[in-house]
């Protein structure tokens, strides 16, 4: 299928849209790193913010490209990616993200994304257009990102109790504070390496479908800089209404408790990130917060704010396809 060349100055604006998707991407997710760190009062959440924004931002040095290359060729063909099925795919993920976002609803900015993505491949092209196998593995991450999540922070939580049984609980709360400002880098390491390989997939496609890139689908280094870099300034930027969400209405933490969901968490992002599946960090961050909540007895679980974050994930990817779709019609009238 043939692919229209941009003009340069509709080529930087497209950029320009991806790298916001990827600086609301921070702004929308900052909570998930920092929610816990904040509600334990260990860092205030200036400090907490800056701290997440940093590890947000050298994540690159310790992941490689696997989640862009399948954002970038495995959720749709890249065969039938133009700028209009970009632009589609990034206004449905940033419509809403907003809408969540104003809500105060912890929504995935990645399966908004991929949403986004499917619709307006769809739109362009029918469903012969989805790499299933992609979309597929993307699903079970929706299902086994925060089950994973919970199952590593309640084994953590096991472990802590284990090793501190013979300590007062001031001497823990003093350790785990500490502890805590660990497992809150690991996790913003974790979000950083995940999501901003979500935008450096679109923009690297999009280079692609250009023959910008040569033969061989890759990611510059330039690409990757600037994704880093925008979704560091979106984690500065915050995201208090989340954070609340995150941090106090699912459960009431303590430090050792939210250094047992940051490192569950952590750990489950980076097994997906080095797999190249692209999953949600408010999903596995909201399942290890459930676990060590769940820990200390069922109903210390908010179960209604739960499922209502529960419903949100479920309606993202066809939402936001449908708001992908949407804009990619409108592209046609122009």
């Amino acid at each position: 299928m043939h692919i229209a060349t941009l003009s340069f100055p509709v080529l930087v604006a497209l950029i320009v849209v991806a790298l916001a998707f990827d600086l609301l991407n921070g702004l929308h997710d900052a909570a998930n790193s920092i929610a816990t760190v904040v509600s334990t009062r260990v860092l205030k959440p200036h400090y907490a913010v800056a701290w997440a924004a940093f590890f947000n931002f050298i994540a690159f040095l310790f992941f490689g490209t696997h989640v862009a290359t399948t954002v970038g060729t495995g959720i749709v063909g890249s065969n039938i990616i133009d700028a209009q099925v970009i632009f589609g795919a990034l206004m449905g993920a940033i419509i809403w993200n907003i809408i969540t976002w104003v809500m105060g609803i912890p929504s995935s900015s990645s399966h908004a994304l991929v949403g986004g993505l499917i619709g307006a491949g769809t739109a362009k092209a029918g469903l012969s257009a989805v790499v299933w196998g992609g979309v597929v593995n993307t699903a079970l991450g929706i299902v086994l990102s925060p089950a994973l999540g919970l199952v590593l922070a309640l084994l953590l939580v096991l472990i802590v109790a284990w090793a501190s049984i013979r300590s007062t609980p001031l001497q823990v709360d003093r350790r785990f504070r500490k502890l805590q400002l660990v497992s809150a880098s690991l996790y913003s390491l974790g979000h950083g390496g995940n999501d901003a390989q979500k935008t450096m997939g679109i923009i690297a496609v999009l280079l692609y479908s250009q023959g910008m890139l040569g033969p061989t689908f890759h990611v510059p280094l330039w690409v990757v800089l600037s994704c880093q870099a925008a979704m560091g300034i979106g984690t500065m930027a915050g995201g208090w209404r989340i954070v609340h969400t995150m941090g106090s209405k699912i459960t009431r933490l303590t430090p050792p408790q939210g250094f047992c969901a940051e490192t569950g968490g952590a750990l489950t992002l980076f097994m997906a990130t080095h797999l190249g599946i692209p999953v949600s960090t408010t999903h596995t961050i909201t399942g290890a917060i459930v676990g060590v909540g769940a820990s200390r007895r069922l109903s210390a679980v908010r179960w209604n704010v739960a499922s209502s974050i529960v419903v949100a994930w479920v309606v993202t990817i066809p939402a936001a396809a449908l708001v992908g779709a949407l804009f990619y019609g409108l592209t046609q009238l122009f």
